[in-house]
């Protein structure tokens, strides 16, 4: 059975083209054949913002059925996980995996449009398994907001790697194992 997975780009100038198709190639070489990978790009990604991005979201979650994956990188994870907070999509995800996210809120980043997201853990479903992946070496993202992220959805399994930059060293060997880990719906 192909399991589908929804990759959310970060943002910045040319990251859908240039970065996160990196950590999409090593996502899909680790994972092999039995899943399939929808890459979609974001709109204006070199300035994204939430309501756009919400939108676009929601165009692809209604491809997608129930155990879809979903993974987000970098500000595209932190406004995939407030999109799930704010409306959940129509079927149930498998498990959402979070790179290198931005943390809006107190001992984070501001934010204009995406809300404070220290109260995450009432807003998203029981049993809805999160992962968060951060690199020691992150000079995008502070390290530390992982460990926000970890208080705010105090059920999220948190895997800090050492030595590891914002793109993970383009290496998604740890997120594909987890994934891997998933029940079957």
């Amino acid at each position: 059975m192909l399991r589908h997975v929804l990759f959310i780009q970060g943002g910045g100038e040319r990251a859908h083209d240039e970065w996160d198709n990196k950590l999409v190639e090593s996502l899909e070489q680790k994972l092999g054949p039995d899943y399939q990978i929808h890459y979609p790009r974001m709109p204006d990604e070199a300035n994204p913002q939430y309501i756009p991005w919400k939108k676009a979201l929601k165009k692809e979650f209604a491809t997608l059925g129930d155990g879809a994956i979903l993974v987000g990188h970098s500000i595209g994870a932190t406004i995939l996980i407030a999109v799930l907070a704010d409306e959940l999509p129509d079927w149930t995800p498998s498990g959402v995996f979070l790179i290198a996210a931005p943390f809006v809120g107190p001992g984070g980043w501001p934010s204009e449009d995406v809300e404070p997201m220290s109260d995450l853990a009432g807003r998203l479903p029981a049993g809805l398994p999160v992962n968060f992946y951060h690199g020691s070496e992150d000079k995008t993202v502070p390290f530390q907001h992982v460990s926000l992220y970890e208080r705010a959805i105090p059920h999220a399994v948190v895997c800090r790697l050492s030595d590891r930059d914002h793109q993970l060293d383009n290496d998604l060997s740890e997120v594909a194992g987890d994934i891997r880990r998933l029940p079957i719906p």
